[in-house]
């Protein structure tokens, strides 16, 4: 299967879909929020960092699950219409 690039559109998407986890993480561990999202720490640190930036839709539900962030401020952030309100 050929994966087609990713536009600069959806990179910087990704990018904010990452910074957002971040600071939902704050200060916990990341490889305890890795382990209850059923991902590894260094998937975590890539998401986190922009470098994998079209995580898997299971990825980003078990991430705001064990996160407590609601999944419309994951959409919020991939759109650009963040609200930092509504994270947890």
């Amino acid at each position: 299967m050929v994966r087609i690039p990713l536009s600069p559109a959806q990179i910087r998407s990704g990018r904010r879909l990452g910074a957002l986890l971040r600071r939902a993480r704050g200060d916990q561990d990341s490889a305890d929020v890795a382990a209850r999202a059923g991902i590894s720490p260094e998937t975590l640190r890539k998401i986190e960092a922009g470098r994998i930036p079209s995580p898997g839709f299971g990825t980003v539900v078990g991430l705001c699950d064990a996160l407590g962030v609601p999944i419309g401020a994951a959409v919020d952030a991939w759109r650009g219409t963040v609200d930092d309100a509504r994270i947890a």
